[in-house]
């Protein structure tokens, strides 16, 4: 699978147009604006180390990391990301030669920076909504 079959289709677009699925995230937080909160925090952090072991040399650790972050991904309803990690996993498992894993790679830090800008956007507002409400 080449990187550019992991942008967003006309169908991803009419499924949700942001970055993080909000009715997903809901759905998986339950509603619970703290838990929301929480999970992204956590979401952005875990995006960070998985990202430090995926360009390291280790292929088979890069694999594991990516495969970590897909699930994260898709738990939170950054689409773009798990996508992307999932690129990257297959290309790390020799699935690809090495520009393949390059270039997955650098989709992949992309997505991961646009999904952790889009989350700091939304924490913000969920800080001064949690602190309204106590």
């Amino acid at each position: 699978m080449r990187v550019s079959s992991v942008r967003a289709t006309a169908t991803d677009r009419d499924r949700k147009t942001t970055i993080i699925d909000e009715t997903h995230l809901e759905r998986m937080t339950l509603g619970d604006r703290r838990l929301e909160r929480e999970v992204l925090e956590l979401f952005v952090r875990q995006t960070t180390i998985m990202l430090g072991r995926i360009v390291g040399p280790d292929q088979a650790l890069a694999a594991a990391a990516a495969h970590t972050l897909k699930g994260s991904a898709r738990g939170v309803g950054a689409w773009r990301v798990a996508r992307a990690a999932e690129l990257v996993e297959s290309a790390a498992s020799g699935e690809g030669d090495a520009s393949a894993m390059e270039e997955a790679v650098t989709e992949l830090k992309a997505a991961s920076l646009e999904a952790s800008a889009a989350i700091g956007t939304r924490l913000s507002g969920l800080v001064a909504e949690l602190a309204r409400t106590r």
